[in-house]
C-alpha cells in the first residue's frame, strides 16, 4: 500500500498573476461574507432569545396577576353572597316589625316589657353559660 502525501503549500510560491489576485479577492470577499452573515445570525439569534425571554416572563407575570383576580373574584362572591343574604334577613325582619304582635312579642323578649299582671321569668341560655366557662378557661 502506498501513502499518498499532501503537497506542501509552505514551500510553494504563489503565481502572482490577474487571474490569482481575481480569485483571491472573491474568495477574501466570500469569506468577509460569511463572516458577516454569521454576525448577523448571532446577533439576531441573541435578539430572539431577549425577546422570547420577556415574552414568557411577561406571559407567566399576567398568570400570577390573573390567578390573583380569580382569587379575590372569588372572595368578592362570596361576600356578595353573604351580603345577599343578610339583606334578604333584613328585608324579611323589616316585614316583620310592621306586625304589631311581633313587636310586642320582641319588646317583651329584647326589654323584659309585660303586660299588667304577667310575670317575667328569665331562664338563662345554656349557649350563653357554655360560653362564658369557655372564656374562664
Amino acid at each position: 500500500m502506498k501513502k499518498t502525501q499532501k503537497p506542501s503549500t509552505k514551500n510553494v510560491t504563489s503565481i502572482d498573476t490577474d487571474y490569482v489576485r481575481s480569485m483571491q479577492k472573491k474568495e477574501n470577499f466570500k469569506k468577509a461574507q460569511q463572516k458577516r452573515l454569521r454576525n448577523r445570525l448571532a446577533v439576531f439569534f441573541v435578539i430572539v432569545c431577549v425577546v422570547a425571554g420577556s415574552l414568557f416572563n411577561m406571559n407567566a407575570g399576567q398568570k400570577e396577576i390573573l390567578a390573583a383576580k380569580h382569587k379575590e373574584k372569588a372572595q368578592a362572591t362570596a361576600t356578595l353572597e353573604d351580603l345577599k343574604e343578610q339583606q334578604e334577613q333584613l328585608n324579611r325582619q323589616l316585614i316583620r316589625l310592621d306586625d304589631d304582635e311581633y313587636i310586642a312579642k320582641l319588646a317583651r323578649k329584647e326589654y323584659f316589657l309585660s303586660e299588667s299582671n304577667e310575670i317575667i321569668f328569665s331562664i338563662p341560655d345554656k349557649k350563653k353559660e357554655s360560653e362564658k366557662d369557655i372564656r374562664k378557661e
